[in-house]
């Protein structure tokens, strides 16, 4: 798929991209995040491995449009992470 980031052209892939973030730990998540495979990254990190911009030569907007436009799921917040049921005889607090 071809788009502009930052005035610059890009022909994006959705399996290179997720070629390119595979060993990449994550930076934790505070703004708008993208889940790929089993990780969620912030759409800034992800635009600057991809791009080898500078995170101030683009927006987030620019990113989270290109990684939807590709296929991703973007997230206006972090990702909350699902919660234990007690197991039977436990109370909440896990006794």
């Amino acid at each position: 798929m071809r788009c502009v980031i930052a005035r610059f052209p890009f022909d994006l892939i959705k399996s290179e991209v997720e070629q390119s973030m595979s060993g990449i730990t994550p930076e934790p998540v505070t703004n708008v995040s993208v889940t790929i495979g089993r990780q969620v990254y912030p759409v800034m990190q992800v635009g600057e491995v991809i791009t080898r911009q500078n995170r101030r030569d683009f927006t987030v907007t620019e990113m989270r449009r290109a990684l939807i436009r590709l296929g991703f799921t973007c997230h206006d917040t972090p990702p909350v992470a699902p919660v234990r049921a007690p197991l039977a005889g436990e109370d909440a607090l896990g006794w």
